[in-house]
Formats: structure tokens, sequence, C-alpha cells
């Protein structure tokens, strides 16, 4: 089942054809899950003292076993697991899914915790196991469950595809396999405190089979940058669509994540960044995430962000339109000939439009219905969505709502279309007629906002695999352990650094008092600005004066100075600006060098418009990063204002994020605000910098 002649290392442990289980109740549970199941291996139960287990035959230890288990669920204690996990790995198994808790996970206060870990690493070798601190894996395509607690999926049909589900939370894992949105699940597993085997790997070895159509993940913390990347270029290869439910956006969910798993690293924006640059779909909540897995797994990726809609309902037309307010995916508006086409199908008193209310006229009338369908799904959209909540059937008949399915799938036929049925209650789309849509090829989806994220997920993933891959990550560095403090140099030292890379700092001079500032701005040229050096934040020390004319302003402003800072620095005023943006750098744990985007100056903080940037990045991630910008509009033209050297922008940013990879290794922190980006072929200035490099330890001064 799989496309790689050499077997991925969990090849064993994921498709096995043996299974050992070991423990008392949860055991037994597992053994009667696979057999419930109809896992056609062998599944060898061990206990110590009982002669069988769930009606299987139970042997006494690992040596007993028969042969070497494909895999094994260990469900015993944290010290007696480790035990079980070294026998195993000297056996020859496939690898395990360890179960017990008090791991690493269980946090710095116990020492125990810790320590066993280490012994549990040690133990396996290069055998693979999951977790510790997790319920392991449900394999619905082969039957196979090492899995001790009831779920409420079921066995894949023979030939069929589904979509494997990886979660760092068991809890969610069996929420999840509970549902009822007709999301064939291929694989569901758990990941547990990732001590040996990250999420990105157990993710790499379920999308080699052939069977999986889409992968799911849950996350709370990247195992490993180099790892995802890995996962992301081979899901592209594949065809396979990756979305992602990432929790951390809150500090109550980071609080809560560290205390559940032993993996958070990174910052929000810059694992949002990550994903994106991956072509991973992020949802937020969990049922936009099944929803997108579901369109993804009947179609893949879709082509753009085009989106038509249809109802019998102005109030479910209305809906449809202000779900999408805001958001990359819209409906366009109709052209002329195409408004002319539907209308020719509907009467006079249907107001055509996109989304389209077409009334209840041809309510139950299939050729009707079919003309309409046909009219509107010609128009060439990425996905198009008939709003239909069916009745209750325990109550009313749905006979009159068939005409209509069957109208618009013809429909779709005709015309090579992709659609989708939109329920706007989930549950007035009913379980048992979920399959049978799909096999119509239409896309049952629930609830009208998780249609929009599912659909804006899917046209991301598309947008993303048309890009040619991105560069890898450095990764984050540190400087060594102890050592001298951190070296802040002051803004004239900074800005030499960043003159001497060839960066757009305008000319500037240092100078002790007030005469040697006048003599200064004499030679640079007027206007200048004067500022008090050795303060982080100037403007909140009345530390800059700004559009001095003449030196007699100059000496003025610096008596106006004395006392603050350490010396005075003298600058040439760039003039002609029409926008100010922040460009930071800052060095984060996981990902390395983070570039934060902004509207720059005094409004960095009120308005809170950014954007974050993982480096290295190229010129076009640069531009699309700020044209992503609230205040974009401002850099090109907005009501008539002069448009700004956008090309400049650029190329300084750009500069700015070489600067950053140059020093990666000691740089933590560069703030440059205001970027000044002037009018057209004006240029663009670095007004302000501000760098911190991190202390270096004795023994690496060398």
């Amino acid at each position: 089942m799989r496309r790689h002649d050499r077997p991925h290392r969990l090849e064993r442990l994921l498709r096995p054809r043996s299974i050992a289980v070991f423990g008392g109740g949860y055991a037994a549970n597992v053994v009667e899950q696979s057999q419930k199941m109809g896992f056609a291996g062998d599944i060898w139960p061990v206990h110590p003292k009982k002669d069988e287990v769930a009606g299987r035959k139970a042997y006494r230890s690992v040596a007993d076993l028969p042969g070497a288990p494909d895999a094994a669920f260990i469900g015993v204690n944290r010290h007696l697991t480790v035990e079980i996990v070294q026998a195993l790995r000297e056996r020859g198994a496939g690898g395990a899914v360890c179960f017990a808790s008090g791991f690493l996970e269980a946090g710095a206060d116990d020492a125990d915790g810790e320590r066993l870990q280490r012994e549990l690493l040690a133990a396996a070798g290069d055998m693979p196991i999951i977790g510790p601190n997790c319920y392991g894996l449900i394999n619905y395509a082969d039957g196979a469950l090492l899995w001790p607690d009831q779920h409420g999926g079921v066995r894949l049909d023979e030939g069929g595809r589904g979509a494997a589900i990886i979660t760092q939370s068991s809890n969610i894992a069996i929420n999840m396999t509970m549902q009822k949105r007709g999301l064939p699940i291929a694989y569901l597993m758990t990941a547990g405190n990732q001590a040996q085997t990250g999420l990105s790997e157990m993710a790499l070895g379920l999308i080699e089979d052939e069977r999986v159509s889409v992968l799911g993940l849950h996350i709370e913390g990247f195992d490993s940058v180099a790892g995802f990347e890995r996962l992301a270029a081979r899901a592209r290869e594949l065809g396979k669509p990756i979305v992602a439910m990432k929790v951390g956006r809150s500090e109550q969910a980071r609080q809560a994540t560290i205390s559940h798993t032993a993996s958070l690293a990174g910052s929000d924006a810059a694992s949002d960044a990550f994903l994106k640059r991956l072509g991973i779909a992020r949802l937020d909540t969990m049922p936009s995430f099944m929803e997108a897995l579901k369109l993804l797994h009947l179609g893949g990726p879709l082509g753009g962000y085009r989106l038509s809609s249809m109802s019998c309902s102005g109030g479910e037309a209305s809906l449809m339109a202000d779900a999408a307010q805001g958001r990359r995916v819209h409906y366009p508006r109709l052209s002329e000939a195409h408004r002319a086409s539907v209308k020719s199908t509907l009467g006079p008193l249907v107001a055509v439009a996109n989304p389209l209310d077409y009334h209840t006229f041809i309510w139950n009338d299939e050729p009707a219905m079919t003309a309409t369908f046909s009219a509107m799904v010609s128009g060439g959209f990425d996905l198009n969505m008939l709003v239909m909540d069916f009745p209750r059937g325990d109550r009313c008949s749905d006979a009159d709502w068939w005409p209509t399915i069957r109208a618009y799938e013809r429909a779709l036929k005709d015309n090579a279309a992709r659609g989708a049925i939109v329920a706007a209650l989930p549950e007035n789309l009913p379980e048992d007629y979920l399959g049978g849509l799909m096999e119509r090829g239409i896309v049952p989806l629930m609830g009208i906002a998780e249609t929009i994220d599912a659909a804006e997920a899917a046209a991301f993933i598309g947008e993303a695999w048309k890009r040619p891959p991105t560069s890898h990550l450095r990764g984050g560095r540190t400087a060594g352990p102890g050592g001298d403090a951190p070296n802040t140099p002051d803004e004239a030292e900074a800005k030499a650094l960043l003159a001497g890379a060839g960066l757009a700092v305008p000319p500037g001079l240092r100078a002790a008092d007030a005469e040697e500032a006048a003599a200064a701005a004499e030679r640079i040229g007027f206007p200048v600005a004067l500022k008090a050096l050795g303060l982080a934040h100037k403007s909140e020390h009345d530390a800059v004066k700004l559009n001095l004319a003449d030196a007699e302003s100059v000496r003025q402003a610096a008596d106006a100075l004395e006392g603050l800072g350490n010396g005075l620095y003298v600058e040439r005023m760039a003039e002609g600006g029409v926008a100010e943006l922040i460009v930071g750098i800052t060095r984060d744990p996981l990902f390395g060098p983070v570039m934060t985007l902004g509207s720059g100056g005094v409004f960095v903080e009120l308005l809170k418009d950014s954007a974050t940037v993982l480096l290295p990045a190229d010129r076009s991630q640069i531009e699309a990063s700020l044209r992503s910008l609230k205040m974009f509009p401002l850099l090109d033209g907005y009501r008539g204002r002069p448009k700004a050297d956008i090309a400049a922008a650029v190329e300084a940013i750009a500069g700015i994020a070489g600067f950053a990879l140059e020093h990666a290794d000691r740089l933590s922190e560069l703030d440059i605000n205001p970027l000044i980006v002037c009018g057209e072929d004006q240029g663009a200035w670095i007004a302000d910098a501000l760098m911190v490099f991190a202390s270096v330890s004795a023994e690496g001064r060398g």
C-alpha cells in the first residue's frame, strides 16, 4: 500500500500483521477492539499470571511470544514500561505504543519522570515508540487497533480512502471518532509527549499509504522544523493536502498545553507563519477542521477563491454572503452574459445575483432546477454551493428534496464543476445521507461558517502548491551559556554596522556637545534630526528633535537634551516620507530569525497591524507580506496621496533580513522603527535602529 521501495521506519508499527498486548484491563480492551474491527493478523496478549485475555491465549513474557511482533501496546506502569520496551527491542519488534504517563510531561518537579524518560529512550534504541502518555493508534484501513478505549469509527471499505488524523490529545482523538459528518477516516493516531518519535515522523509514515487522501494534525507543539519541512514537501509530491488545528493563540491555551505535553515551542505568530510557509492550512475550531478535511478528501485543494452559492431563500443567501465578508474567498459578480443565462431559466420576479436566491417558483420541478443550476455553475467557480437543510425524518417528509439533489448532481457533472451541499445547521443533514451524497461527487458540508473556513483552507493550499517550494529555515540558534551581559550598541554604532552592510542609512555623525552637534549638522546638511544616544525608547524620554533647519536650532536642541543618554547623534532628515514601517527581527528558539513587518512610528502598538515572516525569505514573500498590511493602501497612493517607493521598501527590508541572517548566531533583536518610505523613486531610509547581541560564553571566545 506504499509508494516507497524503502519502507518507512514506522511501517511495521502502523500497518502490523501481528500485535502484542501487555497489561490488565486496558490490554483486554485493545484485544477486543482489534477483534471487533476484524483484524486478520495475530494478536498475542502477554500477562504474567493469566492464561487468556479476551478469549486469546496469553503468554508469560516477550521471550515466550511465537515471534517478534510488528506492533505492541504497553499498558502497564511507567517503571515496567521501560523493561518491556527493552525486551521488545532485543526481540526485534517493529515498535510500541507506551500508554503510561509520568515521564517528562509530568513537569520539572518530577525528577523520576525525567530520569525514566531517559531510560525509556535508551531501552528503545532504534525501535520506534509512540508516546508515552498516549492512547496509540487506530488503523481503520486494516482493522488494527492499538487502542485501549471505545471509539466511534468504522473500518474503511476495501479499496476505499480516508483521512489520517494525528492529535496530541487522546480525548480529542476519541471525540473525532464520534463525528457524524461523513468523513471517512483511514487512521487516527495520538502523539503523547513525543519522547522519541515526533508528530512529523508519524505523519510521514501515514501519508505514504495510498489509502490516505488527506492529513489532519492537531498540534500543541512542533517536534522538528526540518521534520515538518520534509512532511510538507512529501505531502505536496503525493498530492495529499494537510490541515492543522494549532492551539496556543491564548495565554490560557499555552499554559494548558505546557501541563499536557513536553514539546511546546515557538510563538503563535511564528507558528502561523511557519504553517503558511509550508502550505499547511490552519483552522481554529474542530468543526472547521473536520469540514476542511472532508472537502479536501473529496477532490483535493481548490483552484482559487471564487465561490458561488444558491438557495431558495433570501435569508440563506444573505447568511452565505455575510459569512465571506472580509475573507479571501468571495462571490464574484456575474458577468452580463452569465447573468442573462441564469435569468433565462427563472421567472421575471427573481433578482439574479451571486449568492443566488432562486426562490420557490421552481421547487420540486427537476428539469427547471437542472436548467437553473447548470446555468449558475457554468461560470467556472472554484466551488459551487447549494444551501439545503433537510427536514426531520421523524416528523416530516423529505421526498421533495431529492429532485433538487438529482438536479444539482446533473448540473455539476454536465459542467465538470465542483460542488457542495451546505446545511446551515449540522443536525439538518442526516448522517445516513452523507455517504450517498459523496458517492454522487457532492461534498456535504455542515455549518455556514465552517464551510467558508473549509473553502478558504482548500483554496489556500491550492494557491500554495502553485508556488515554488520555499527554502529551508535555519532553525533556532543560541549563544553559549553564561558569559558576558548582552551587548547593545548605541544607535550610532548600530547604524554604522547597517551602513557597512550596504543598507540605506541617512548620513549621521556622533557629537559630544552642542558645538560639535552644530558643526556636524553643517557638514551633513540641513534639515537634521538630533538624538540622545544610549536610550532604547527615545520618544518616551523626548530624546529626539526633528527638522532642525539651522545651526542655532541644533544648539538649542542639544541644550534641551543635556543629561539624557551618553552623547548626541546628528542625522540628515529623510525627506519626502509617505509612510513609516517597523521592521523587527527576533530569534525564535524553534524557527530561528523571525521578522515582523508593520505600521511604524507611533502607530506600531496602537494599530497592531503586522505580518510575521520567517527567514530566509525572498523578495516576493516580503512584498506579499507588505501588501497584506492594513496600512498598505497608504503606500499605494490611497485617495490621491503620493505613491511610495514600494520597490525600495522591499529592497530595504530584504537587506535587513539579510543582515539578520548573516549575524543569526548572535543577533537577539533588531528593531528598525521607523523605516521611512519616501515617494516613488526616492528610496526608503532606516531612521532609527535598536540592536541587541546575545552574550558569548567563555568557551565560545576561543
